[in-house]
């Protein structure tokens, strides 16, 4: 059964930084895109965040966090991360990585945050 594991999620104090994580098994990860949405809070609508594309051939962030989060792929490990630097408090909320294949998967999601 095709899974998306995220992980990295934590308390993190403003100007910190943290890598998230997405594991992806039982798809053909080499040729998908995968996304990364974020909930910053419950009942309201998830923002696409970022995405990178098969073999990382395009890629995009954002402009609310351009130049602060960076995504990447390693298909050796079927993994896509989100770098995130600098984060502030309205970097709050829980992170999905997500992806439309024969039908559309999600990750059960990592919470992140920003408080000091």
């Amino acid at each position: 059964q095709a899974r998306l594991v995220e992980s990295g999620g934590g308390l993190v104090q403003p100007g910190g930084s943290l890598t998230l994580s997405c594991a992806v098994s039982e798809l053909p990860f080499r040729v998908i895109t995968i996304n990364w949405y974020r909930r910053q809070a419950p009942g309201k609508e998830s923002e696409l965040i970022a995405w990178i594309s098969r073999m990382s051939i395009k890629s995009n962030i954002t402009d609310s966090v351009k130049g602060r989060f960076t995504i990447s792929r390693d298909d050796g490990k079927s993994t896509v991360y989100l770098r995130m630097n600098n984060l502030q408090p309205e970097d709050t909320g829980v992170y999905y990585c997500n992806t439309n294949w024969d039908t559309e998967y999600w990750g059960q999601g990592t919470q992140v945050t920003v408080s000091s």
